[in-house]
């Protein structure tokens, strides 16, 4: 075939009608996928908190692109919720949901959660090593769940929604220090390698032959300076 035939043929299939029936049809649920995969590959902030919310928030917008008619996006449902089940969907994501005060907060109903509640608790289980401190955070938490001391402040109440959840129980989580470590133990961590994989292929650019000798603390220093 030549140039000018294959340009006949896409000048064709360009212009069928069900050309671009199917490009919406992909861009409905492509566009709400790709905006979780941005969440969870971006790195202003750890994701942790985030990722249980932005798939169920996804799967709504999807939904609602299609006008609710379950028969048009069913298989598509059902291939997240494999995916989902099989890679994403773990504790610590429904525990990041729960220690994100933006969440946990404007959701009266989060703790009739069983799903979160007991991601929850396995990370506790899981996370922590001694019963001892098990119980202490498990006492703890109920001044998380009140509202109590700092955590009612004004100015916690106000950054709720604009501060890094990490950064807010380092910052108002001091009454619960056990509750405080565990918790920004669990929103401080990442949900993909991506990271580490930019980072590896800058250590690959440095650390060639003729810079075999580089210390390690110079290497993380031009790597640092590289990357950023």
């Amino acid at each position: 075939m030549g140039k000018r035939d294959r340009r006949k043929n896409v000048a064709q299939i360009v212009l069928m009608p069900t050309f671009w029936t199917s490009i919406v049809y992909s861009l409905k649920v492509a566009s709400p996928l790709v905006r979780v995969l941005k969440l969870v590959d971006g790195e202003r902030m750890p994701p942790m908190g985030y990722i249980y919310e932005a798939m169920e928030r996804a799967k709504e917008a999807i939904a609602k692109a299609f006008g609710e008619n379950e028969e048009k996006y069913k298989d598509i449902f059902k291939t997240i919720d494999t995916r989902w089940n099989i890679q994403l969907h773990r504790p610590l994501h429904a525990a990041g949901h729960f220690l994100n005060p933006e969440y946990f907060y404007s959701n009266p109903n989060i703790e009739q959660d069983e799903e979160v509640m007991g991601g929850l608790y396995q990370c506790i289980e899981r996370l922590v090593p001694t019963t001892e401190v098990q119980d202490k955070i498990s006492l703890e938490l109920s001044r998380y769940m009140k509202a109590d001391g700092l955590f009612g402040s004004s100015i916690a109440i106000r950054q709720r929604q604009s501060r890094a959840p990490a950064d807010w129980w380092s910052a108002y989580g001091s009454t619960t220090p056990n509750l405080q470590k565990f918790a920004i133990k669990v929103l401080s961590l990442t949900c993909s390698a991506s990271g580490c994989e930019r980072n590896w292929s800058v250590f690959e650019h440095l650390h060639s032959k003729k810079r075999n000798r580089l210390t390690q603390c110079r290497l993380n220093d031009l790597v640092f300076i590289k990357y950023n």
